[in-house]
């Protein structure tokens, strides 16, 4: 095999590839045998067809193209290794010459990652905005608690919106019963729209033992987009009663004794989460900043590979809640055009950031313990609610774990980073990493 290779940007070669016919002969000699397991011929056993025969009853074209086939991505990896070439993606193909005994001559381009001059780590400044925790705030994780604790209490009196009561329900269509169409003593929350439309406008007002009808309509069954009436029986009302605020509640929701003790643990809970947010914000920004005093070019195939990937990944979320693309754009006030557009930014940057991280791995020459690639193994199976080694199988299969083990290292090399960046909030205040140790810490210990 020969190999030339032309640079057609800084993130695409093209390789000119020439097989002499010989080198195709082993190709061609598993093309035989495979097509001659798949034939049958009268007077052969299967896997004993004679090459003649085959070309007779299948082509001789056949065959070459299936050699062919084979024989492209062996030769596309061989001249890679002879380049030195770091490929991303697929290599698109074309094959500009070949006839039965000649040479095969094809060209393939493929995406190479580029030669990213690195900025230092350390004159990388970034800002972000200070941490403010409001009493409001505290206020809401209090009344969170609150309502955790609730007790019901029953009333005599009519329902309003915030209580809840037990109800039998009836619906007719036209007089007719409709099949599945009645319940007793469901517990229903007013207010809360969360069964039949006209429901809760119906409730208001009725009290213990009392009944009325309201009409709506039907999303299934049989009579589907058809009016129904339904006959709604209040059995009793209960009226939500919150706790107290004091160091009794405290007591009962919490390990602290005073709500004094409380809301300070809830402050630090709080700012803790703010913390670690802007940990991540400042990560955002300073990778930003890198990408761009890197220049780091994106290369188009493989952004174009993403941006298939995500929207694909995009859709099949959508069909798994039922929903149609067009129905989503609709809801979103936006065309498919724009949709591309921002998946298609969204991708570059990704792609950037990849390009960039890969490059100070590197250079720092990150390894990843089998430790560390179980760990996110592990991590990623119980985010998927599955088992690990089940997960890992399926990562095997599908190829992917090659792509798992590329994410640890490049989260390793920019873990690096982030100990080496300069990070003041926009009061001037210092801010170090140590809320995101200690959340990494806590998380690593849930897991053992």
């Amino acid at each position: 095999m020969k190999s030339t290779v032309e640079t057609l940007s800084p993130t695409r070669v093209r390789l000119a590839i020439e097989v002499p016919f010989v080198e195709l002969e082993p190709s061609l000699k598993k093309a035989y045998r495979e097509i001659g397991q798949q034939v049958q011929v009268p007077g052969f056993r299967r896997g004993k067809v004679p090459p003649r025969v085959i070309d007779q009853r299948v082509g001789r074209g056949t065959v070459l193209n299936e050699a062919v086939q084979e024989a492209i991505p062996q030769n596309i990896l061989a001249a890679v290794r002879e380049h030195d070439l770091k490929t991303l993606g697929r290599p698109e193909v074309e094959i500009t010459e070949f006839a039965d005994g000649d040479s095969l001559n094809f060209t393939a381009e493929v995406d190479v990652r580029p030669e990213i001059t690195l900025p230092d780590p350390a004159s990388i400044e970034v800002t972000v905005d200070e941490i403010q925790v409001a009493d409001s705030e505290i206020d809401e994780q209090v009344n969170g608690l609150r309502e955790r604790f609730a007790t019901l209490k029953t009333v005599e009196r009519a329902a309003q919106e915030g209580d809840y009561v037990q109800i039998d329900l009836n619906a007719t269509v036209d007089g007719e019963e409709v099949p599945g169409g009645s319940a007793s003593n469901i517990s229903h929350e007013v207010g809360s729209k969360q069964l039949l439309p006209g429901l809760d406008e119906a409730l208001v007002g009725l009290a213990a033992d009392e009944s009325t009808t309201f009409s709506t309509q039907l999303v299934g069954g049989d009579y589907a987009g058809r009016d129904a009436d339904v006959a709604v029986t209040v059995r009793t009302v209960k009226e939500k009663e919150l706790p107290e605020l004091n160091d009794d509640f405290a007591q009962l929701a919490s390990e602290f004794d005073t709500i004094e003790e409380l809301r300070n643990d809830l402050r630090e809970r709080v700012t803790r989460g703010k913390q670690v947010e802007q940990i991540y914000a400042a990560r955002d920004k300073a990778l930003e900043q890198m990408v761009a005093t890197a220049e780091v070019p994106a290369p188009e195939g493989v952004v174009r590979e993403e941006v298939e990937s995500r929207k694909a990944a995009m859709v099949d979320q959508l069909e798994r809640i039922g929903a149609s693309l067009e129905e989503y754009l609709a809801a979103e006030e936006k065309t498919e055009e724009q949709i591309d557009t921002e998946l298609n930014e969204a991708a570059t940057e990704g792609v950037k950031i990849q390009l960039l991280l890969d490059t100070l791995a590197d250079a720092e020459d990150v390894q990843v313990s089998d430790d560390e690639f179980g760990h996110e193994i592990v991590h990623r199976a119980q985010r998927a609610g599955m088992a690990p080694q089940q997960y890992y199988d399926q990562l095997v299969r599908s190829g992917a774990a090659a792509a798992v083990f590329g994410d640890v290292r490049r989260g390793k090399a920019l873990a690096a980073v982030m100990e080496k960046i300069k990070i003041k909030d926009s009061a001037g205040n210092e801010v170090t990493l140590d809320a995101l140790r200690a959340q990494n810490e806590a998380e690593h210990n849930h897991e053992h």
